[in-house]
């Protein structure tokens, strides 16, 4: 297992990792409609914007297992998206995208990163939580306005109680 730059070569396996990370998040919020009808566009998007410079991917055996990527912006970066195989997590893998990652942007002299899981992927903020990802910088918080969310409850911040 080693940790490498994105080359355009992995561009079927790593729209299939993206269109997994889709799929978890539909699954976690029970919502189909959540990406694109092919949401492996979501990953071409992003690397027609940011090129294949900003990725890196994680190769086991000569296949692609897991992706992840730096958006910089000024001092600070974002990680996006992070993903690894369904067939080969809890391995570690996700961890050693992270290092990877953490170090290019101590290399870069970054003064910030960031990373947004959705609040529903417990797994993730415990991969996160684990790699130092320990500092709550935002919360991003919405209103169902249609009415047909289907929320959990009970998250507690700042002494309020949101559905998540």
């Amino acid at each position: 297992m080693f940790i490498r730059s994105y080359q355009p070569a992995d561009l079927p396996a790593c729209k299939q990792l993206y269109t997994e990370l889709v799929q978890t998040h539909r699954e976690l919020y029970h919502d189909e409609m959540i990406g694109a009808p092919d949401p492996s566009v979501g990953f071409v998007n992003q690397l027609q914007q940011r090129g294949h410079e900003a990725f890196w991917v994680a190769e086991e055996d000569g296949k692609v297992v897991g992706l992840i990527g730096l958006i910089i912006e000024s001092e600070d970066g974002v990680i996006e998206p992070i993903v690894v195989a369904k067939t080969h997590r809890k391995q570690g893998i996700g961890t050693m995208l992270l290092k990877h990652v953490i170090d290019m942007a101590k290399t870069k002299g970054l003064r910030f990163l960031n990373i947004r899981p959705v609040a529903r992927n417990r797994n993730a903020i415990r991969c996160f939580h684990r790699a130092g990802f320990q500092t709550l910088g935002f919360i991003e918080v919405f209103m169902d306005l249609r009415g047909d969310f289907v929320a959990e409850e009970g998250l507690k911040i700042h002494d309020k109680l949101f559905d998540w």
